[in-house]
């Protein structure tokens, strides 16, 4: 006799992670990468190495991250670790990334005047940007991928851009003018492929 497939779905499913090695992934991910690029770093510990969630899931909350107020990593590091964990995987991812940098400009600012006109810390930084500028833009390219295969993505970037690089419109007035256009078009699709 076979298990229901609801019941093999749930014995498939990824444990849920402990608290502890959430904080040490996102304290790792607040340490050791410079320059921006954070969300290439996470997408690459969460999705890839880990499969912690998969990629529409992450790219989900990418996209919620950035239309929230506040910093998009940080928004995008709580998303992940209320999804993996509740409220407490949010305070641990959130704490986790932000303690080494925190930490690490104290300690960088107290020293700056001492080590800003050496010039390898200049190509130091200037390296890492550059890596991390190659991780974000792996990123990009895969939400690209995934968004340009219906029709309504493409109108939705296609009218933000028109309306932020073209009409001078700002981002905020784009985002409620076009968002719900976007999920309107979004839903309907989805619910003509569920009766299809």
């Amino acid at each position: 006799m076979t298990e229901p497939d609801s019941q093999r779905g749930l014995a498939e499913a990824p444990a849920r992670p402990p608290l502890i090695q959430l904080f040490t992934v996102f304290l790792n991910i607040g340490a050791f990468s410079f320059g921006g690029g954070l969300t290439g770093w996470i997408f690459r510990e969460v999705v890839t190495a880990r499969r912690w969630m998969d990629e529409e899931d992450f790219l989900s909350g990418l996209a919620l991250s950035q239309i929230l107020p506040g910093a998009n990593v940080t928004n995008l590091s709580i998303y992940i670790g209320q999804r993996l964990r509740g409220a407490a995987g949010s305070i641990v991812c959130l704490i986790g990334l932000l303690m080494a940098p925190f930490f690490a400009v104290l300690a960088f600012y107290a020293l700056y005047d001492q080590i800003v006109e050496r010039p390898w810390i200049h190509a130091a930084l200037d390296g890492a940007a550059a890596a991390a500028i190659g991780l974000l833009g792996a990123v990009s390219a895969k939400a690209a991928q995934r968004a340009l295969a219906h029709w309504e993505s493409v109108a939705a970037m296609v009218a933000t851009f028109v309306g932020v690089g073209v009409l001078h419109s700002s981002l905020l007035t784009t985002v409620i003018i076009v968002a719900p256009l976007s999920v309107a078009a979004s839903w309907l699709r989805q619910r003509r492929a569920r009766h299809a």
